[in-house]
């Protein structure tokens, strides 16, 4: 892959910042929740919006 132009990187930048949010607000619905099916999912969903995270930050390398 080239070099990300200036754009490129301040979109990458936002997108990795929203999915860490992401996991985040997951991380933390799974913990306060009290139904284990929900929290179950809700883990699952923050996993997902990891691997989105691990796969954005791997185009900066």
């Amino acid at each position: 892959m080239g070099q990300l132009s200036e754009k490129e990187l301040s979109l990458l930048n936002d997108s990795l910042s929203e999915e860490e949010l992401l996991v985040k607000k997951y991380q933390l619905l799974a913990q306060q929740t009290q139904d284990k099916e929900m929290s179950s999912k809700f883990q699952q969903i923050s996993q997902r919006h990891q691997g989105h995270y691990n796969t954005l930050y791997s185009l900066l390398g």
